[in-house]
């Protein structure tokens, strides 16, 4: 693993196309690495307002855009069978020229998006079981051509991929995880892994994330992989963004935005996720960021 450090921006689909191309494309001119799209049926905390769907989204993006890596973040297992799953990926995979990257998370209990489409909300316990199955499989269909898997929740039998991944040796598979089974699945089956604290205070984020960095270290070690070998990512949340009318509070405070990268960096994260913000209000503080705070910390991190 390099120890390059990469910037994300998740935007959220849940205004028109147009309204959203704009904007992942203003994020590939700021020079972020990468830009990433949330999957859901609808949007969960409102699910009569507008959302558009992440993989046809990610597939557009692939050709819309030129040099931004783009990424799920993250795609649900109950949406899709992981054989369906693969075949998206490889194809956005090519249609971007080796620009994505597969995010992969359980989903919520609390999502009403599956029981609207008639699928089973499975327990958060059955998520995690299914989640190192998934993930294996995946890994296995993104990489070789032909793929027989017996699972206890999912099977192959010699599942053709023509083409497999563009990208060698596979599309980078990115497991989303917080608890300790969830980072085990990651550890043992992914090319990286995603988290992120859910604490309002940003000073105990740092050290849940730290620490949580620090038994991924160990689940390396007793797995027999090299730790260094897992790429590290958190999203950087605002728990009072919403009680704040969408405002972010690191957009308001470079000045926190940059202590908390570099205390993640410092604890052996690389990759750093922001929200697109949804004030406007803040468009120029972001812009700002991008232009003039982020070249520092990489040069710094250099």
């Amino acid at each position: 693993m390099t120890d390059d450090i990469r910037f994300q921006v998740l935007t959220l689909p849940g205004r028109p196309w147009e309204e959203f191309r704009t904007q992942v494309l203003q994020v590939e001119q700021l020079g972020f690495d990468i830009a990433a799209v949330p999957d859901h049926f609808c949007d969960w905390a409102n699910p009569p307002a507008p959302w558009l769907e992440c993989w046809t989204l990610v597939a557009a993006l692939a050709v819309e855009t030129s040099s931004i890596r783009l990424a799920t973040n993250v795609s649900q297992i109950p949406l899709r069978n992981p054989g369906v799953l693969a075949h998206q990926a490889v194809t956005v995979d090519h249609i971007s020229g080796g620009r994505l990257e597969l995010g992969l998370g359980t989903g919520l209990t609390i999502d009403p998006g599956t029981e609207m489409i008639g699928l089973p909300n499975w327990s958060n316990a059955e998520r995690t079981h299914r989640f190192g199955e998934y993930l294996e499989l995946l890994g296995l269909l993104l990489s070789q051509e032909v793929t027989t898997y017996e699972g206890a929740y999912y099977t192959a039998d010699q599942a053709v991929m023509n083409p497999t991944s563009l990208q060698s040796p596979r599309l980078p598979l990115i497991a989303a995880a917080l608890g300790p089974r969830m980072m085990r699945h990651a550890a043992a089956f992914a090319d990286g892994w995603n988290t992120m604290s859910f604490s309002p205070d940003f000073a105990h984020q740092l050290s849940e994330l730290s620490a949580r960095n620090a038994h991924m270290d160990d689940l390396c070690h007793e797995l027999g992989r090299d730790p260094s070998d897992l790429r590290r990512g958190v999203n950087i949340f605002d728990a009072q963004a919403r009680s704040l009318g969408g405002r972010l509070r690191y957009y308001d405070d470079e000045h926190l935005l940059v202590d908390l990268i570099t205390g993640l960096g410092r604890a052996g994260f690389t990759d750093f996720g922001l929200y697109y913000p949804s004030d406007p209000a803040q468009a120029e503080a972001f812009e700002r960021i991008a232009r003039e705070v982020i070249p520092h910390l990489r040069e710094a991190a250099s």
